[in-house]
């Protein structure tokens, strides 16, 4: 009898923990790290994996379970799939695509921090990703020299307190959700004692790839700062937006952050209107106002994902014709040097 009593609360334990939600770190760190993985995972010939491996050997894979749920199997295809697959085309290097596209080595006056515009800094609060996506931007970009200790950060703190005419801080990466909340807590407590500064700008892509990541912490030092919140989500297509995504931005909502959305304009991903026009209804039925639509920047490995201006024109042009003027991205490059973004 004691014997069995035992089996049974044994068993009952295994349930419980069987039922466990894990958090959102034990989900990064478990987020698939090699393309034979991804390509068992999801049904792909290994055909494609010689290539998978010379493009995860330019630029590590990293896929976690939540994104990887979205992406249909068997499907060489898939959107999704698109955005996360190494390619053996990533080695091709066409001319004028560089490893620092943005120039940002130019603009970097402390560790950690990217003053390119009139107004606002960006600061480098994270040097990891939840998700390795291929057409980055930032796929070369030296974090080791700019991932600053906290000791660190006084010099980027000093630098904002030193110039009054900045009024926004934006939290960049990496991923800068990737941080612990602990990190995040204490460097936007010390944002906020700034009194020039009055705006909290977040880019992420953290709580569409792994929605968990808004939890009650991140809720916690979002919701106490006396800062206005704009959180930027960067979603590329409607399938990446699951309804746990969707209960994360109502919970981001709750902190009075605005909810914006950029996207990338890349090659057989999101490069057809209807494509984008169903991202746009989409993202506003969970909340969020589409911002701008990127063309591709020019970075070695992505340049397979290019589509040219006069495409990129053509496709916002007829969009127009299908969504209302609040759900139209605006079309933009960023060009080294500019003051801004620059319109098409």
């Amino acid at each position: 009898m004691q014997e069995n009593i035992i089996i049974a609360a044994s068993e009952t334990q295994s349930h419980r923990d069987s039922l466990v939600q894990p958090t959102w770190q034990q989900q990064l760190s478990h987020a698939i790290r090699d393309p034979q993985t991804l390509c068992d995972r999801l049904g792909l010939s290994h055909d494609w994996l010689a290539g998978a491996q010379a493009g995860h050997d330019l630029f590590d894979v990293c896929v976690p379970e939540a994104y990887l749920n979205r992406i249909a199997y068997a499907d060489i295809d898939d959107p999704l799939l698109r955005q996360v697959l190494p390619l053996g085309e990533e080695a091709f290097t066409p001319h004028g695509y560089v490893v620092d596209p943005l120039a940002e080595a130019d603009h970097r006056p402390a560790k950690g921090l990217i003053h390119k515009y009139a107004g606002r800094v960006l600061l480098i609060a994270s040097p990891n990703c939840a998700i390795n996506c291929r057409y980055c931007f930032r796929r070369h970009f030296p974090y080791s020299d700019n991932s600053p200790s906290r000791a660190q950060w006084q010099e980027a703190l000093d630098y904002l307190r030193s110039d009054t005419t900045i009024h926004e801080a934006i939290l960049s990466g990496g991923d800068p959700l990737a941080a612990s909340d602990r990190q995040l807590a204490w460097l936007v407590e010390q944002l906020e004692s700034i009194p020039h500064l009055k705006r909290l700008r977040i880019h992420t892509r953290l709580p569409v790839v792994i929605p968990d990541r808004v939890d009650d912490a991140l809720l916690g030092w979002l919701s106490a700062t006396r800062l206005q919140k704009v959180v930027v989500l960067h979603i590329n297509h409607a399938n990446e937006v699951d309804q746990a995504m969707v209960d994360a931005c109502a919970r981001l909502k709750q902190t009075s952050a605005t909810l914006l959305n950029q996207s990338v304009l890349l090659r057989g991903v999101n490069d057809d209107v209807a494509t984008l026009a169903t991202l746009s209804e989409r993202l506003f039925e969970a909340d969020i106002l589409p911002y701008y639509l990127h063309v591709l920047d020019p970075v070695q490995g992505a340049a397979h994902f290019d589509v040219p201006d006069s495409e990129a024109r053509e496709l916002v042009a007829r969009l127009r014709d299908h969504l209302p003027g609040f759900l139209m991205p605006r079309l933009v490059r960023e060009i080294p040097g500019k003051a801004s973004k620059t319109p098409l």
